[in-house]
């Protein structure tokens, strides 16, 4: 089926929404009245969805539609007249991705951007990162620059804290998408793409038991996210279901800083090997033992609750989880994708939840060993 007749030349979106505006005003289309949806738009001019959806989201940003959340789009009240421009003019959004990340370091990232990078370009969309350096106050300054750039959705890292629950608000009355990748906000109502944290804390713990481990201590790079919390959760429930006392000055949410591996094994009954949140406590662990003469494995065994981090964590581990990072990426920038062009960001949000892989030192194909220097 083609576009209707009189509709005018030029790109195809475009001639869709001058027949759309010419309908405002006319039968059946007053203002506050409901107007035509998505699917009506593809099956009156034959066109696909995105072309449909673009043609909306245009009028809505030229005040002649609104969207009203869970009951569709409706002629504004006092819509424009067609020709004349609203007053201030929103500029039609593009197709630009924002991906607003805390860190750039470590393989993780990387991974999760190629993932991304592979869903979205093959539709056209470009990217572009900005970096909150993991403050909550960055975070919202990246969010409201992407939005003044009229980017069609955004994809968030999001940094440890509380940003302000208002940006997200704003975020949502624009109507842009947002997929938060890794963590989620308990306070905000968004998609989310994340691994199975749970699982993490849990199957790392269960696995470090086997090998003869009771006595693991936990050390933490953050403390103020859902990733860690769960994953401490899922620690936590391993040592119960395996009759492990908790221990206060072990099995706790506990921030990395100066002299705390000295401190722990000071204990009368200190770790046998130290269990961390990810890469980065993982390195300044290392770090840290090394400084005190210890070698590891030996003196005392690490374990990784992921692979994010400066280098690649899992030949140092006795036990390391495995993200699934470019899966990540992918799934996040498949579900922004159709939230784009659903012209419903909103609605029924998403919780999707990766499986993880668990591996020990014993089942790779080799290992580090970090020796102190004399």
């Amino acid at each position: 089926m083609s576009v209707e007749r009189g509709v005018g030349r030029g790109p195809l979106y475009l001639q869709v929404k001058q027949a759309l505006a010419e309908l405002v005003g006319q039968d059946g289309y007053a203002p506050g009245a409901r107007f035509v949806t998505e699917r009506e738009v593809c099956e009156r001019f034959g066109v696909s969805t995105t072309t449909a959806v673009r043609a909306l989201n245009e009028l809505v940003a030229e005040r002649l539609l609104v969207r009203r959340q869970g009951s569709g789009t409706f002629v504004a009240d006092s819509p424009v007249p067609v020709g004349v421009s609203a007053s201030p003019p929103v500029p039609p959004r593009d197709h630009t991705v924002a991906c607003i990340l805390q860190t750039g370091g470590g393989g993780h990232v990387g991974k999760l951007l190629a993932g991304l990078e592979a869903a979205l370009s093959e539709h056209g969309y470009r990217m572009y990162l900005k970096y909150s350096d993991n403050s909550a106050e960055r975070e919202a300054r990246a969010i409201r620059e992407a939005l003044a750039a009229n980017v069609s959705g955004i994809v968030l890292y999001s940094a440890e804290g509380a940003t302000d629950p208002a940006v997200f608000d704003e975020v949502r009355r624009q109507g842009v998408p947002i997929v938060l990748v890794d963590r989620y906000r308990p306070d905000v109502p968004t998609d989310v793409v994340m691994p199975d944290n749970l699982a993490i804390g849990y199957e790392v713990t269960e696995r470090l038991i086997a090998l003869g481990h009771t006595r693991i201590a936990t050390l933490w790079h953050e403390t103020d996210a859902t990733s860690v919390r769960d994953r401490l959760a899922g620690h936590l429930k391993a040592l119960r279901d395996h009759q492990i006392p908790v221990r206060p000055e072990l099995n706790v949410l506990r921030r990395y800083e100066a002299g705390v591996v000295e401190r722990l094994l000071g204990l009368t009954e200190p770790p046998t090997v130290l269990l961390c949140g990810n890469g980065y406590a993982l390195a300044q662990a290392i770090e840290d033992l090394v400084a005190l003469g210890l070698h590891v494995p030996g003196d005392i065994d690490v374990a990784g609750m992921d692979d994010a981090g400066p280098f690649d964590i899992l030949p140092l581990t006795a036990v390391a989880a495995r993200l699934p990072s470019r899966e990540l990426g992918e799934q996040a920038g498949e579900l922004l994708r159709r939230r784009m062009t659903s012209g419903e960001p909103y609605r029924d949000v998403q919780h999707v939840v990766l499986p993880i892989q668990v591996r020990t030192r014993d089942g790779a194909p080799g290992y580090l060993q970090v020796v102190a220097a004399d």
